[in-house]
């Protein structure tokens, strides 16, 4: 079975390096992008194959809100777990109604990534077969 990719949508370099070292230690495939338009454009190439998204709420150019309506536009069952360092709370209410699959609060560890991401792209599913 092929692992699943995770697409990381993050501004800070170090974040997206680290998170990728993670989700590969968790056993998932990863690409990256630095901002919302670069995210968008991997996703429309090779969104097929993408199992889900750690998205960054808090970029210039396009916030995480703005990335999360476009890829949910393109494919309306897109997982999407949001990274911040706002409280889940204060997450829940800037996005409203619109709701994401996950949250994880930064600075995140193995841990809470990896709980975050195996309960929204569970590894036992079929989603990419």
């Amino acid at each position: 079975m092929p692992e699943k990719t995770i697409l990381i949508v993050d501004d800070e370099e170090m974040i997206r390096d680290v998170s990728a070292a993670m989700l590969e230690e968790l056993g998932f495939a990863t690409l990256a992008a630095a901002n919302g338009p670069e995210a968008i454009r991997i996703f429309r190439d090779k969104g097929d194959g993408i199992a889900g998204v750690l998205l960054d709420m808090s970029m210039p150019i396009m916030d995480g809100i703005a990335v999360f309506k476009e890829l949910r536009r393109i494919r309306p069952d897109v997982r999407v777990i949001l990274a911040s360092g706002y409280s889940e709370r204060e997450v829940a209410e800037s996005f409203g109604e619109v709701g994401v699959d996950g949250f994880v609060q930064k600075p995140f560890n193995l841990e809470s990534l990896s709980a975050a991401v195996r309960r929204v792209v569970a590894p036992g599913d079929d989603m990419n077969a």
